[in-house]
C-alpha cells in the first residue's frame, strides 16, 4: 500500500483545495468486516471550502462498487456507492459540541493530520444499510420457496405429507 494521504483539514478548508484519487476496497481494513469480497475501487474527492456559516468545511464525493452479504440468503449483492457529503469542521471540542447540536449538520473535529484513506472508510460504513438484502424476488430465498411449492402447496403440507409416510 502507498503512503497515507495526510492533510491539515482547517488549511485545505480555507485555501479551497481540491483533492481526488481512487483506494482499492482491499486497502479498508475494517470495511472488509462488511464485505464478501474486497475487489474493486472507490474513487473520491474531497473539496475544501465554507459551510453554510463562515464554518470550514469538506464536501466529499465517494463512488464506487462494493459486494455486501444478503442478511437473507447470505448471497453476494452488488452495491453502488454514490455518496455526497458536507463536513463541517470544528476547531476545538467547545465547537464540536455547539455543531453536534445541530441533527442537520455533520461535524468532525479537525485535527492537524486527518488521514483521507480514514476518512474515505468511515463515510462508507456509515452510508451502509443495516441489514443488507436482495431487492423482491431476487433473493435466492425466494426462488427456493417458489420452486418448492407445487400448484400452491405450501412448504407445510409438504413436511406433513412426509411425516405420514414414516
Amino acid at each position: 500500500m502507498s503512503a497515507p494521504i495526510v492533510i491539515d483539514p482547517l488549511d485545505f478548508a480555507r485555501n479551497a483545495e481540491v483533492l481526488r484519487g481512487k483506494m482499492v476496497v482491499s486497502g479498508f481494513e475494517r470495511l472488509r468486516d462488511y464485505l464478501t469480497d474486497d475487489r474493486g475501487e472507490l474513487q473520491y474527492s474531497i473539496i475544501g471550502g465554507s459551510g453554510a456559516g463562515t464554518e470550514p468545511s469538506l464536501q466529499i464525493r465517494i463512488q464506487g462498487q462494493i459486494s455486501l452479504k444478503c442478511q437473507r440468503c447470505l448471497g453476494t449483492i452488488g452495491h453502488m456507492l454514490d455518496l455526497r457529503t458536507d463536513l463541517l469542521l470544528a476547531r476545538d471540542k467547545s465547537e464540536l459540541a455547539r455543531l453536534d447540536a445541530d441533527a442537520s449538520v455533520d461535524c468532525i473535529l479537525a485535527t492537524p493530520e486527518l488521514d483521507i484513506a480514514a476518512l474515505v472508510e468511515d463515510e462508507v460504513i456509515l452510508s451502509l444499510p443495516a441489514s443488507p438484502r436482495h431487492g423482491e424476488d431476487e433473493c435466492a430465498i425466494d426462488k427456493q420457496e417458489s420452486g418448492n411449492t407445487e400448484e400452491g402447496r405450501s412448504a407445510f403440507s409438504a413436511l406433513a405429507a412426509l411425516k405420514k409416510l414414516h
